[in-house]
């Protein structure tokens, strides 16, 4: 079955973007010291099989976490924001989105922005199936670029979900808020999803898995630079490390060389030398308090109007909506 006609995709990548983007970021993160890639590199098809794999494991705690808290509170926030619109920022299948659609009486319409065509068609078709009337806008965008979004609507609803927003570094956060905050129009809100500081044998285990699950898809990244840019990362010669960075408050996942190596890049003509049990970093994934949210929110010109946490108190989800700015004297 394909898209209805209340389905339009509009792409704000030029086509040979991505890899542009990851010979540039594999470049940088190569040479530098320490050595890192971005965690977006992860998501080639098998990365994300991987991911999905990983979000049913008994470990890892964000997911349900998150889908308990929109089960049990997204007919509060309809009814906060009365959106008629609903904005997903890294949208991928959209699964969890449901939950929020079924609970907006109002919602017109629906705009998913992901980098990968692929997932917003197919989420689109689904979505469309159990949802005929619902008007759907897909963007291929990068959200963490300036973001023009189609005319639809309000008042809207931009949600960001799942925790990625932890996968940015302090400074990177920073500039994503405020891209947030100019998005918005009076009235409009922001739902954005965060994982909470807890204990740290908790936070390792949802990173390092009994299954390896993890480990696979850490190492997923190597696999993705072979394919696209020639290299001949050994998999097998790299181990996967998670550790709690208590001071920040972020998990960082890592892969340890286990031996000292040279990596050669042919479409970077490059070659990356790694000594034994040197670390290239992966990922970040930043935990947050609720204090630190309002402070974050509150710079990007935010204010925060909602909080909700699971039971267990590990994930939250925070509604924000445009501060009001002092009038002039």
């Amino acid at each position: 079955m394909s898209p209805s006609p209340a389905f339009q995709l509009t792409r704000t990548l030029a086509e040979d973007v991505t890899g542009a983007a990851l010979r540039s970021d594999v470049l940088r993160g190569l040479t530098g010291t320490p050595k890192s890639l971005p965690p977006k590199w992860f998501y080639d098809a098998r990365g994300s099989e991987l991911f999905d794999e990983i979000t049913t494991l008994p470990e890892y705690y964000p997911t349900r976490a998150e889908r308990e808290i929109l089960v049990a509170r997204a007919a509060e926030i309809a009814a906060a924001t009365g959106a008629r619109t609903l904005v997903e920022l890294g949208s991928g299948s959209s699964d969890k989105t449901r939950h929020l659609l079924d609970a907006f009486p109002r919602l017109m319409a629906y705009v998913p922005v992901d980098v990968s065509e692929s997932a917003l068609r197919g989420a689109a078709t689904s979505l469309l199936a159990e949802r005929p009337s619902l008007g759907i806008h897909a963007l291929i965008a990068d959200f963490t670029r300036p973001l023009a979004l189609p005319a639809t609507p309000g008042p809207r609803l931009v949600a960001f979900l799942g925790g990625t927003i932890g996968n940015l570094l302090p400074a990177e956060r920073a500039e994503f808020l405020a891209a947030v905050r100019g998005m918005l129009s009076p009235g409009d809100f922001f739902l954005l999803g965060t994982d909470l500081v807890k204990d740290e044998a908790t936070l390792v285990a949802a990173y390092d898995d009994a299954a390896g699950v993890t480990a696979a898809f850490d190492k997923n990244v190597l696999a993705v630079v072979n394919r696209e840019l020639g290299a001949d990362f050994d998999l097998g010669a790299f181990d996967h490390v998670a550790l709690w960075d208590a001071e920040r408050e972020w998990i960082e996942m890592r892969l340890r060389a286990a031996s000292a190596q040279t990596v050669k890049i042919r479409a970077l003509d490059l070659a990356v030398d790694f000594a034994a049990g040197e670390e290239l970093r992966t990922e970040v994934s930043a935990k947050f308090r609720k204090e630190g949210v309002r402070d974050e929110l509150g710079s990007a010109g935010l204010e925060l109007t909602g909080w909700w946490t699971d039971q267990a108190g590990r994930f939250a989800l925070s509604l924000s909506t445009a501060a009001q700015r002092p009038a002039r004297t």
